[in-house]
C-alpha cells in the first residue's frame, strides 16, 4: 500500500516544479520532502526524480504516480467535504493563494476575521501569481485562489474550477510630479505613446495588459524599469524614472514625488475567488468567499490598501 503523505509530496513537486516550492506549499522543509520522495522510490522500486540543471524533473513513472495521487486526493477532498457539511461548521485546513497586492491589501483583515469567527478553521496563505494559481487550484494543490484579470485579457479557467467575483480594482496612471501629465484632469490612451514606462516583468498579467492596450492604441511601450512589487514601481515613478499603471489595491499612500492621473477610459482589473467544483459544498470554502467579498466591501475609501 502506497503511503498517502509520500504521494502528496510527489504531487506537490509535480504542481510546484521543485522540491523547495513543494516544501513551502506543504509547510515542510525541503529535506523532509526529499525524504518522502526517497521512501516512495523505495516503495515503488522506481526512480521518480532526476537532476535537471539546478532543479529536478519527474520521470515517466513519477508523472503517472502524480496523476494517481491527484485522483486519490480528489476522493479524499470529497470525503472531507461531506464530513464538514455534516458538522455544518467551517473546520480543518484550508490553503489559500493570492497575488501580492491582494495578500497585502485585502487578506490580512479577512484572515483575522475568519480566525476569530471559526476557531476550528486553519487558513494558510501563500503569495502566488494568478497565472500559476489557477493550475494549482485545478490540480488540487490549494483550496482557494484569489486571482485577477483585465477586460482585454480574461483569465481562462479549466473545467472543474468555479469562481466568484470579489470586486473591481481601479487602475490609475502614476506620473512624476514634474511630468507634463501631472495636474491634468485625465489622459487618453492615445496620448501614451513615446513615454518611458515602469512595469512588472513579462508574463505577469499587468505587463501583458499594458503591452496589449498600448498596441491597440498604436504604440509599443518603452519599458525601461521592471519590478514585481507595486510599491517598487511607485518608488521608481516618484524618482522621476518613468510613468506606470498601478492598481489601487495594496498600493498604499503615494510618496510626494508621484501624482495620480485618471486614464480615459479607466482600466479596471476584476478580482475573483477560485475553488474546485468538488469542494463547492464545503462550509470553509463558502465562508472564505463570503469573507473575501465582505472584506473587499469594507476597505476604506474603496480598494486602497
Amino acid at each position: 500500500m502506497l503511503d498517502l503523505q509520500r504521494l502528496r509530496a510527489l504531487h506537490a513537486v509535480s504542481v510546484h516544479g521543485s522540491v523547495g516550492a513543494a516544501a513551502s506549499a506543504l509547510g515542510y522543509t525541503p529535506s523532509a520532502v526529499s525524504q518522502q520522495i526517497t521512501k516512495l522510490e523505495r516503495e515503488t522500486r522506481s526512480v521518480l526524480l532526476e537532476r535537471d540543471g539546478r532543479g529536478v524533473r519527474l520521470t515517466a513513472e513519477a508523472r503517472q504516480l502524480a496523476l494517481a495521487a491527484q485522483e486519490i486526493l480528489a476522493v479524499m477532498e470529497r470525503a472531507e467535504t461531506e464530513l464538514e457539511q455534516r458538522r455544518g461548521v467551517p473546520s480543518g485546513l484550508l490553503t489559500l493563494v493570492a497575488f501580492a497586492s491582494a495578500a497585502r491589501g485585502l487578506l490580512p483583515g479577512v484572515l483575522a476575521e475568519l480566525a476569530v469567527r471559526y476557531t476550528a478553521l486553519d487558513v494558510r496563505l501563500s503569495e502566488v501569481d494568478p497565472h500559476l494559481s489557477v493550475d494549482m487550484v485545478a490540480k488540487g494543490a490549494v483550496d482557494v485562489a484569489v486571482v485577477h484579470d483585465w477586460d482585454i485579457a480574461p483569465l481562462p479557467l479549466p473545467l472543474g474550477v468555479e469562481q466568484a467575483v470579489i470586486g473591481d480594482d481601479p487602475c490609475t496612471l502614476l506620473v512624476p510630479r514634474a511630468h507634463p501629465f501631472a495636474g491634468r484632469s485625465s489622459v487618453r490612451r492615445a496620448e501614451l505613446g513615446g513615454q518611458r514606462w515602469v512595469c512588472q516583468p513579462p508574463g505577469r498579467v499587468c505587463h501583458d495588459w499594458l503591452v496589449r492596450t498600448l498596441r491597440e492604441a498604436g504604440h509599443t511601450p518603452e519599458i525601461v524599469h521592471q519590478a514585481d512589487e507595486n510599491p517598487t514601481l511607485v518608488a521608481l515613478i516618484a524618482a522621476g524614472l518613468g510613468i506606470g499603471l498601478v492598481p489601487r489595491l495594496g498600493r498604499g499612500p503615494l510618496p510626494p514625488g508621484a501624482v495620480e492621473v485618471p486614464l480615459d477610459p479607466a482600466p479596471v482589473r476584476r478580482l475573483y475567488a477560485l475553488w474546485r467544483t468538488g469542494a463547492s459544498g464545503r462550509p470553509a470554502i463558502a465562508e472564505t468567499v463570503r469573507g473575501l467579498r465582505e472584506g473587499w466591501a469594507e476597505l476604506p475609501d474603496g480598494p486602497v490598501g
